[in-house]
């Protein structure tokens, strides 16, 4: 499943030209053949009152406000052989740079800075398989609290690394990321402890859509964000920031999530959350089960989610390696592995965020390895 699926129209999408066509009904079959084994997690589905009152709930201006002098203004860089390749001027928003060299940062500190003093001291809890770890970790820090995170068992060994170097205490858990968050929660509510979730919350969500305003200062007439989906954070917060903004309403949102984990892109055009598998090389979006308000906001504000192979992801890594230095986990990558795929994506001044740069060394070593021998075709984008 390499080809765009085109979303049913929302209040963002509704009388704009997308990347692919076809009727609702024809989309949502789509989406329930590739889940033919998957399970829906229930009757959840958010009402069009509380939607609205998520999307005010989402205070991305006052996020900036907190956010200022903490979170890193990330720069951004022109890319001309994807120019050359999709027809549209593209640019790289360079969140592998930021502080814990990933954007996640931005969501965890919003929400640990927002909370409730008393609750906050008696420490942090998260789950993740690794970035939001770090933020959390890192806020953790800054606070003088305590943060225990728990994270999958085989959860990248740099990641897990980093985030005990912030102060953090890690506990491994044994089913994924789905598995952590519950143990997480669990542990959280034993000691009325601040559970930081890595996703599904208005004040994390947020925060990561202060990377939607800055792009809006920094990319001359941007009309389309292609953005790496896992859990679906900070495609909703960009496409949130773009909405509430005078220039940034025609901005077009394009999710991008791995085909092997495809449940946040499948839940999208079956109009409903749906569990999937998660085998990718991606594991920064190895994400099993959409968060319930990130799909629901994506349901109003994105324009479409797309999927792409394990080998796009490689691709995409030794581009950015060849032509730039920008040394990127695979789902930082997500985004240009989508422009490889789907040149089409790209209308207008497109910006693509390179989410993360915590790539683990057996992963970093065959990027090295490939990008010398020059065999991947990316490379002659250079």
């Amino acid at each position: 499943m390499t080809q765009p699926a085109a979303t049913t129209p929302s209040p963002r999408t509704s009388g704009k030209s997308g990347a692919a066509s076809g009727s609702p009904d024809e989309q949502a079959d789509d989406a329930a053949d590739r889940t033919t084994t998957r399970t829906a997690t229930g009757p959840d589905d958010l009402s069009p009152a509380e939607v609205a009152a998520l999307i005010r709930a989402v205070d991305v201006d006052r996020a900036a406000a907190t956010l200022s002098g903490v979170a890193r203004r990330t720069r951004v860089v022109a890319h001309p052989g994807l120019g050359r390749r999709t027809g549209a001027p593209v640019w790289l928003k360079c969140e592998d740079e930021q502080h814990t060299r990933s954007f996640k940062l931005r969501g965890a500190y919003n929400r640990v800075a927002q909370a409730d003093p008393a609750r906050r001291a008696r420490g942090l809890v998260a789950a993740s398989a690794g970035n939001h770890a770090q933020g959390v970790a890192y806020a953790a820090a800054q606070f003088g609290v305590d943060s225990t995170i728990f994270v999958p068992t085989g959860a990248n060994s740099v990641k897990v690394a980093r985030t005990r170097r912030w102060g953090a205490r890690v506990e491994h858990v044994d089913g994924g990321v789905d598995a952590a968050l519950a143990a997480a929660e669990a542990f959280a509510a034993q000691g009325d402890r601040l559970m930081v979730h890595p996703f599904d919350d208005a004040a994390v969500i947020a925060g990561q859509g202060t990377v939607g305003l800055e792009l809006i200062e920094q990319v001359p007439g941007l009309r389309t964000v292609v953005v790496g989906v896992g859990g679906g954070g900070l495609a909703a917060g960009i496409a949130a920031a773009l909405a509430g903004h005078a220039h940034g309403a025609q901005v077009r949102v394009v999710g991008v999530q791995a085909e092997n984990a495809s449940a946040f892109a499948d839940s999208f055009h079956a109009g409903r959350r749906l569990c999937a598998p998660a085998d990718t090389i991606a594991d920064g979006m190895a994400v099993r089960t959409p968060g319930r308000l990130t799909l629901a906001l994506a349901a109003s504000l994105l324009d479409d989610v797309v999927t792409v192979d394990e080998d796009a992801f490689w691709e995409a890594m030794v581009l950015l390696r060849a032509t730039g230095g920008h040394l990127v986990e695979p789902a930082g990558a997500a985004g240009v592995a989508a422009l490889l795929r789907h040149p089409g994506l790209a209308q207008g001044p497109t910006a693509v965020v390179l989410s993360g740069g915590n790539i683990d060394l057996a992963t970093a070593e065959r990027v090295a390895a490939l990008t010398a021998a020059a065999t991947v075709p990316a490379t002659r984008l250079a």
